[in-house]
C-alpha cells in the first residue's frame, strides 16, 4: 500500500514539473516577444518584457521563474530576435552595455516569486495579495535596475565617461513607465486563480511527508 502511494506521488510530482516546465518554456517565449513590442529610447528601449519577467515569478515562483528567464537569455544568445537592443539577439547584446537589464531579469524573477511567497505564506503576520503582490513586483523592478544601472555604469565607466550618467540614461527616462507596468502586473496576476506560484520545486517531493 505504501509502495502504491509513492509511486502515485512520484508520477504526480513528475507530471507537474513537466507542466512547470512547459510553462517556463510558454514564459521564455513571452519574454522575447515583449521585446518586439517597443519604443526606441536610447541606450535602452521600452518594452513589454518587464510584465511578463515579473508575472512569470508571481506564476511559477522562485525556481521556475528564474528559470524562464534564463531560457530567455539562452534563446536570445542563440540568436533568435528577442532582444530589444539592436542587433536584437547574441553576445553582443547579452554582454553589451545594456546587458546588464536582461540579466536583471533572472534575478527579477526569484526575487518577486520569493517575496510573493514569504510576505503570502503561512505566518500570522502574512500580508493579503493585494499588499504582498505590489510589494513583490517592486522588489523585481528594483532588482532590474539594480542589475542593469550598475552595468552601464561600469560600461560607461570603462568608456572613459561619467558611470553616474548610468541613472540619466537608463534610470531616469523610464522609471514612470516600469512602475506603471509594474502597477499593471500586480492588478493582473491577482485576477489569476489562487493556485499562483505552486509550481513544483526542486526536492519538493522529499519534504513531503510520507504516509
Amino acid at each position: 500500500m505504501s509502495s502504491s502511494i509513492t509511486g502515485k506521488s512520484t508520477v504526480k510530482t513528475a507530471e507537474i514539473a513537466w507542466d512547470s516546465a512547459a510553462r517556463a518554456v510558454l514564459f521564455a517565449a513571452l519574454t522575447g516577444i515583449g521585446a518586439i513590442i517597443r519604443i526606441p529610447l536610447s541606450p535602452v528601449p521600452v518594452t513589454m518584457q518587464l510584465f511578463f519577467v515579473l508575472l512569470s515569478g508571481l506564476v511559477m515562483g522562485p525556481f521556475w521563474g528564474m528559470a524562464s528567464q534564463a531560457l530567455y537569455l539562452f534563446m536570445g544568445l542563440c540568436g533568435a530576435p528577442f532582444f530589444a537592443a539592436p542587433p536584437h539577439a547574441g553576445p553582443l547584446v547579452l554582454f553589451g552595455p545594456t546587458g546588464g537589464y536582461l540579466w536583471g531579469f533572472v534575478l527579477a524573477a526569484g526575487c518577486t516569486g520569493w517575496i510573493s511567497r514569504i510576505l503570502q505564506g503561512r505566518s500570522p503576520r502574512r500580508l493579503p495579495g493585494s499588499m504582498a503582490i505590489p510589494l513583490a513586483c517592486l522588489a523585481g523592478l528594483a532588482a532590474v535596475y539594480a542589475c542593469g544601472a550598475s552595468w552601464l555604469g561600469t560600461w560607461l565607466s570603462m568608456q572613459g565617461k561619467s558611470p553616474t550618467l548610468a541613472f540619466q540614461l537608463g534610470v531616469r527616462p523610464f522609471i514612470l513607465v516600469d512602475l506603471a507596468k509594474t502597477a499593471a502586473v500586480a492588478a493582473f496576476a491577482q485576477l489569476l486563480p489562487e493556485k499562483r506560484g505552486k509550481a513544483w520545486e526542486p526536492g519538493e517531493q522529499a519534504r513531503r511527508p510520507r504516509r
